[in-house]
């Protein structure tokens, strides 16, 4: 891959990450994700998010670098 196609996926990708931060899109307390709250504290686990970012993520480099 060259490094202007690289530049040019890696605009597209902040392209579309500036647009959906502007719509107020958050990443994150999806169904699925653990959440535990005690009296003081709160422990998060993004188990539906981590699995889902992982999906994209993998699909986006299986694009980029196919032949």
């Amino acid at each position: 891959m060259t490094p202007g196609r690289l530049l040019m996926f890696a605009g597209v990708a902040l392209l579309l990450l500036g647009v959906l931060w502007e719509m107020g899109f958050r990443v994150g307390r999806l169904p699925g994700d653990i959440v535990i709250r005690g009296k003081n504290t709160a422990f998060y686990f993004p188990v539906v998010t981590s699995l889902l970012l992982s999906v994209v993520l993998s699909l986006v480099l299986w694009l980029i670098n196919r032949r």
